[in-house]
């Protein structure tokens, strides 16, 4: 069974976007199903259609939470050290051809981010800095080519 690793933080927020699911956005499609449904004719209602769209996308997402939550593999970087990068690390790269320096910080698929720096372990870039360390180049193919990176940090917080 497929183990969804996360953050603590990563965790939390899963948790809050389904009580928000739960609690709010599933009882306002019930509502408005019902007010779609008194008036009249469902055959050629297209309030009532949106609303039951929409309530099939609200409890498909409900069920993919539980099911993420229920395999959550919750682990803290911060009690995780050492050279090697693994989840939750945070890595600093320098770009080989144009010295431009990045750190991004390996997380679920769930958290991933790219404006926050985050980066998903299954992305390609986190697949090919996993298990390694620091001096370590890696070459990734990214839409303009192939970029080659050293990791010239990596810490874990």
């Amino acid at each position: 069974m497929r183990k969804y690793p996360m953050t603590p933080e990563g965790h939390t927020k899963l948790k809050a976007a389904l009580r928000q699911l739960i609690e709010v956005e599933r009882p306002t499609i019930v509502k408005a199903i019902e007010e779609a449904r008194a008036h009249g004719d469902l055959s050629e209602n297209a309030e009532y259609d949106s609303a039951k769209e929409k309530q099939g996308m609200i409890e498909a997402r409900i069920r993919d939470y539980e099911a993420k939550l229920a395999l959550a593999e919750v682990i803290d970087p911060s009690t995780l050290s050492g050279d090697r990068v693994m989840f939750g690390a945070h890595v600093t790269l320098e770009d080989v051809d144009t010295d431009e320096v990045v750190t991004y910080q390996l997380v679920g698929s769930e958290e991933s981010d790219i404006k926050a720096g985050r980066i998903s372990i299954e992305a390609p870039i986190g697949r090919a800095l996993l298990g390694k360390e620091v001096d370590d180049e890696v070459v990734i193919q990214v839409p303009r080519g192939r970029r080659t990176l050293v990791i010239t940090d990596v810490e874990y917080k």
